[in-house]
């Protein structure tokens, strides 16, 4: 924080200005990678008789209450791994999938450590890289994200996670953490996501938020309606490398 005297009637009075965002934090299923496209893809590789859209989409509906369920305390700390691994047993049940072995489960379960960036992702990274810390701010375990950067070429500074701070967002603790991992003050860190309610619980806390319109996150066939400009996020972008050019980096 930079202290600033200004004299106003004689009298001496300090003013605190933050400093200029260091540190950007990224979400990332979703909105640094294609989770939906590339399950889709990898069911249609196994040659498992269901609509592959509707699978990954299953998959996914299952995330946000299993890790309530460790938020609340029903279950202990368990990572994202382990959770992609109980909903995906209730998927295959409700789907009535059984041809699969436990090495083909095992593999497909891990499609979560291999999923595709968005076309603008890498480029847009590097852009944003040589101005900021980037680092990544996602519900998914350590082990699970340093994988998916080395199969997708992302170029983190740092890997963060829940499992760093065990708690799952949006538990303040994990957006805080970043700030506090950095020694910054949080309106010094800025959370891209696009996801709003993600945004909404950093904007409480003091972080900047910058939106990143993600239309066909659900599939080509399935457009999101959520892509108006909000009042309380700093910025709005196409994409990440929309998001560098707002940032005056490109």
């Amino acid at each position: 924080m930079k202290s600033i005297s200004v004299n106003i009637s004689s009298a001496k009075v300090d003013l605190c200005k933050p400093d200029p965002i260091q540190v950007l934090a990224f979400d990332v299923f979703g909105t640094v990678v294609d989770w939906h496209g590339s399950i889709a893809r990898k069911v249609t590789q196994l040659g498992i008789q269901v609509d592959p859209s509707a699978f990954a989409t299953a998959w996914r509906a299952g995330y946000k209450p299993a890790m309530a369920r460790v938020r609340s305390g029903e279950l202990p700390w368990t990572r994202i791994d382990d959770l992609h691994r109980l909903i995906l047993e209730q998927v295959l049940l409700d789907f009535k999938i059984n041809s699969l072995s436990e090495a083909q489960k095992k593999d497909l379960n891990l499609v979560w450590h291999r999923l595709a960036a968005w076309p603008d992702t890498v480029l847009g990274l590097q852009q944003l890289k040589s101005k900021y810390t980037i680092v990544t701010l996602s519900n998914g375990n350590l082990g699970l994200l340093a994988e998916m950067a080395k199969h997708a070429g992302l170029p983190w500074d740092l890997i963060l996670s829940a499992e760093v701070f065990r708690h799952y967002k949006p538990d303040p603790e994990t957006y805080l953490g970043v700030a506090a991992t950095f020694d910054i003050a949080p309106e010094q860190v800025m959370l891209v996501a696009t996801h709003k309610d993600d945004l909404l619980a950093a904007h409480k806390l003091g972080l900047k938020t910058a939106f990143v319109e993600r239309p066909f996150e659900y599939g080509p066939n399935h457009s999101r309606q959520d892509m108006q400009v909000e009042t309380w996020t700093d910025f709005h972008a196409k994409d990440f490398i929309d998001l560098a050019r707002q940032l005056g980096v490109n």
